[in-house]
């Protein structure tokens, strides 16, 4: 069941991008730049810092998680205010498993443990283009 629904949430991602977003050439991607994205974001993360985590966004990103799909910024920025209540700043302990960045696209698996609850699998996918997060999907598995 956690491999279909992240199976969905990664086709869904993929699939909200526009015909014209598709079309990109692979050599106008510049990967460096989606590595530099994606670190500045986990970082923002970390801190629980809503400005540098929405400076990430634009107005036509998207984020998909199991609770439900924030458009824009204002949806964006609600949905992180919520995280960060979960995830308080130097309150958890968080293992990164696994990142890839192929060109526009990075993707990383990871665990955290908070001080109300445990996620024993936890997975992000990032579409990154012209320096902002386009698309984001989140799925984890909170530990029993």
């Amino acid at each position: 069941m956690k491999n279909k629904i992240i199976a969905f949430m990664i086709a869904a991602s993929f699939a909200a991008c526009t015909p014209k977003e598709s079309q990109q050439t692979t050599s106008s991607i510049d990967e460096a730049k989606t590595r530099e994205v994606l670190e500045h974001h986990l970082e923002a993360f970390k801190n629980n810092d809503i400005e540098a985590t929405m400076a990430d966004y634009s107005e036509e990103s998207i984020v998909v998680t199991p609770d439900g799909t924030a458009r824009g910024l204002a949806e964006i920025r609600k949905n992180f205010e919520g995280a960060f209540k979960l995830f308080p700043k130097d309150s958890i302990t968080f293992t990164m498993t696994k990142t890839v960045v192929l060109q526009d696209v990075a993707y990383i698996l990871w665990q955290a443990k908070t001080p109300k609850f445990e996620l024993s699998y936890a997975t992000d996918s990032f579409i990154i283009r012209d320096g902002k997060i386009l698309r984001q999907t989140y799925a984890g598995a909170v530990k029993q």
